[in-house]
């Protein structure tokens, strides 16, 4: 399935994050498609960042947004070795330190030979914002109800800032 979206990618077959698909921190497939019409907000995250806390903000914005909007969080330990654990480990302490109970993927990579499709999607879809490579844990990706990138945060926007929720 990895080569079949590489190839979409590099012959013009993918349209959209709805061409997409993850799997679930508790291993369940899903297709992005799943979510037309409602905003996604697609984060990297890690267990031991200082952005860490962004996980009781996020929590937050899925339980006041739920209606319009879907959470997903990737754990990656691309940025100081800051995600060391487990897909079990990740989600134990998302649920006990942070209640946290938006999607989760299972850990992937967002950067380097190895990133997840989705994430290489990502950092190069045209946005207002900016393209390139994830700089730290906890980038934000805001993909609007027809699957296309519409705004793009670094970690230091908390997922509660007006940027965010205005373009919901």
């Amino acid at each position: 399935m990895v080569l079949q979206l590489i190839f979409m990618m590099m012959f013009g077959g993918v349209n959209s994050v709805y061409d997409f698909s993850f799997t679930t921190i508790d291993g369940k497939e899903i297709k992005l498609s799943e979510f037309k019409g409602k905003n996604i907000l697609i984060v990297n995250t890690a267990s031991e960042c200082g952005f860490t806390p962004q996980y009781e903000a996020l929590q937050k914005l899925h339980e006041r947004y739920t209606d319009k909007l879907v959470i997903i969080g990737f754990p990656a330990n691309n940025f100081g070795g800051q995600e060391p654990g487990s897909n079990d480990e990740i989600a134990e302490f998302c649920e006990v330190n942070y209640g946290v109970s938006f999607l989760l993927s299972e850990k992937v990579d967002v950067k380097g030979e190895h990133a997840d499709p989705l994430f290489k999607y990502l950092t190069e879809a045209p946005n207002p914002d900016f393209t390139g490579d994830i700089e730290w844990n906890f980038e934000k990706f805001l993909i609007n109800k027809e699957g296309k990138l519409i705004h793009r945060f670094r970690s230091k926007v908390n997922p509660l800032d007006s940027k965010i929720i205005d373009a919901l």
